[in-house]
């Protein structure tokens, strides 16, 4: 007798019940490889799919959407096994669907919000407006985009906090690492000052900066002097910027800054404090007299004293 007679003469001892046991324990074994090898089909197909793209972008974006396929894989793969399981204990799918067609008017009365979320995730993803990676604005909330799903979006922020963001409730994205960024740089210096020496120092660093060996392969451009940008209450702005490879401009700022001090104070170059200038007023025939104040060392603090 062969194996197989054996197993069948075997299904036929069986009772009912156990029968119906041995058939749902198959078809949760039988799930749970189909849904092993859908998730592994998903990640290979991915791999080669990037192995033939050479843009980081677009990789990114093959990455998030095999993650959305994982997900999706897993609901529609385990609703059948539900299913399924309901058809063999003696539950009646037929019913419970047409059933569950009715609930489902009513429930998306109530559940709007989740039909938006579901909607709003698809077209984020139609759209490709962020993939995993990317460092975003959305929902009230900024940070790295760690998951995207049909539902929600995870970010989590410099203070490692983590963000998890209804689609629903994203009605505007700024991606602020999409293609390329700009660093841009604001320094005051002190009134008194040559505006035009202190923007040659800082085109200076800003070259030196793009010839480094370390931050010169995050740097795109040279350095671009913008001017004067305002007149602050105790410095004169002088603004540039940085055109810079994705998420890589906080980095430039803070190391720019940090030569551009050095080089500030090796040129003698002020960077002011904030101060006030005292006006003692005038009478109506137009002199102004001086204002009667002389201070006195008293320790550690000084002492205001009026003639």
């Amino acid at each position: 007798m062969s194996i197989f007679d054996q197993f069948y003469a075997f299904l036929q001892q069986l009772t009912p019940a156990m029968a119906s046991g041995l058939r749902i324990v198959l078809i949760v074994v039988l799930g749970w490889v189909g849904l092993a090898f859908a998730h592994k089909l998903i990640v290979s197909f991915r791999i080669y799919v990037s192995r033939n793209v050479e843009d980081a972008e677009e990789i990114k974006r093959i990455t998030t959407l095999g993650r959305v396929f994982r997900y999706t894989a897993s609901v529609v793969i385990s609703l059948l096994i539900g299913l399924l399981i309901l058809g063999e204990v003696g539950i009646s799918v037929a019913p419970l669907l047409g059933a569950a067609g009715v609930v489902g008017v009513a429930v998306g009365f109530g559940a709007q919000s989740l039909i938006k979320d579901f909607f709003t995730g698809f077209f984020i993803l139609l759209e490709n407006q962020m993939r995993q990676g990317d460092v975003i604005q959305a929902g009230g909330k900024a940070g790295v985009v760690e998951e995207i799903t049909l539902r929600y979006v995870r970010m989590r922020d410099y203070e490692g906090n983590v963000h998890f963001v209804p689609n629903g409730s994203i009605t505007t994205v700024t991606n602020m690492t999409r293609g390329f960024a700009f660093a841009v740089v604001d320094v005051g210096v002190a009134y008194r000052e040559n505006v035009e020496q202190a923007l040659a120092v800082m085109r200076r660093v800003g070259d030196e900066l793009r010839a480094d060996p370390v931050f010169g392969v995050k740097i795109i451009a040279d350095i671009e002097i913008v001017g004067v940008e305002k007149w602050a209450d105790s410095a004169v702005i002088l603004r540039c910027r940085f055109k810079v490879t994705p998420i890589e401009q906080w980095n430039v700022r803070r190391e720019y800054l940090k030569r551009l001090k050095a080089a500030f104070d090796a040129a003698g170059i002020e960077i002011p404090l904030p101060h006030l200038t005292l006006y003692a007023g005038q009478g109506k025939d137009g002199h102004a007299p001086p204002l009667p104040v002389k201070l006195a060392d008293t320790g550690n603090t000084l002492v205001n004293k009026h003639d």
